[in-house]
């Protein structure tokens, strides 16, 4: 347990830590100190780097094109948070090309793990390879490229079990609520650990009777999956503290806090291309406050020893660390 003192002073130099950044960065920086204890080696279960477009070329197929997110910017955000590990995700801009998530990953080092993204072209060898520079899943993007048919769900879905299944890897979802209906069986099913993101695509002014949020609580509790209670600001309408996902996280703990990982989701891209814009413009990366957000986390989970399951204990047996 930190000190008063030792809490002071590392807000101390999260501020001197903020004010020195680089003129020409781009992604947040948090404004608000940590204010409760952090477990050693807690983990950020879901960040991106956006590399130097010069050298991580964007994918021609995005439906946006984010600012830069260089993995120094991301190794000052975790020392002001007290974050030891790291899971870096690729993000829908590249395509399957996970050159930028490897570059992230080498700089973290042993505190990095990464998620990729795959097609039917990606060969045994390539996964191999992934899998020794720290690879421990792929992901199946289905809600920014619009994927809502719960067929081509279940399609892709098991496509990645048979890819994964000899692995030790997991299968990581980013989808909506209604589509967790159309594949809950699959997951129930699988052989490999199914993890959800951000809430699960559920959002808070919808309730708990939205399609699919009861499906995704029992999934939760009966030990089939995960869920990343990561990217609050996606699930909430209400800034800056986002209270009204408080409910939806502690729903999801309650039901079983053995399969609740946290996340910033970090540099938090802007993926909707607003109109008379091309997904070549640029869409500046969203400002949240990363140290206002980890403060929610004792909101919803007040006990320190559930805390430890999911900042270190649940990201150390998910991702090997």
């Amino acid at each position: 347990m930190m000190t008063r003192r030792q809490m002071l002073l590392s807000s101390v130099a999260a501020g001197v830590m903020l004010r020195a950044r680089p003129a020409a960065a781009k992604a947040a920086q948090p404004a608000t100190a940590v204010n409760f204890a952090m477990p050693a080696g807690a983990c950020d279960c879901h960040t991106h780097i956006h590399g130097d477009p010069a050298k991580f070329p964007f994918f021609a197929g995005r439906v946006y094109t984010p600012e830069t997110a260089l993995p120094e910017e991301m190794a000052a955000l975790h020392q002001a948070l007290r974050v030891q590990r790291v899971v870096i995700v690729t993000p829908s801009v590249y395509g399957t090309d996970n050159s930028a998530t490897l570059y992230g990953m080498k700089a973290r080092g042993a505190d990095a793990r990464g998620v990729a993204v795959i097609d039917d072209k990606t060969t045994e060898s390539e996964l191999d390879a992934l899998g020794r520079a720290g690879v421990r899943g792929i992901r199946l993007n289905l809600a920014t490229g619009g994927v809502n048919d719960p067929a081509v769900g279940r399609q892709r879905f098991q496509r990645a079990v048979e890819r994964v299944k000899g692995r030790n890897w997991h299968i990581q979802i980013y989808t909506n609520p209604a589509m967790i209906v159309g594949i809950k069986d699959l997951v129930a099913a699988a052989p490999v650990p199914v993890v959800f993101d951000h809430f699960g695509g559920a959002r808070a002014t919808a309730g708990p009777g939205q399609p699919g949020w009861a499906e995704l609580v029992e999934l939760v509790r009966s030990g089939k999956a995960y869920v990343k209670i990561s990217g609050a600001y996606r699930a909430s309408d209400l800034g800056p503290d986002f209270a009204d996902a408080a409910p939806f996280a502690q729903a999801l703990i309650a039901a079983n806090a053995s399969r609740i990982v946290w996340g910033t989701d970090w540099p938090h891209p802007n993926s909707v291309t607003g109109p008379g814009r091309k997904p070549t413009d640029v869409s500046p990366l969203q400002q949240i406050d990363d140290g206002r957000l980890l403060n929610q986390l004792p909101v919803w989970a007040p006990d320190p020893a559930v805390r430890k399951k999911i900042l270190v204990d649940n990201p150390a047996a998910l991702y090997g660390f």
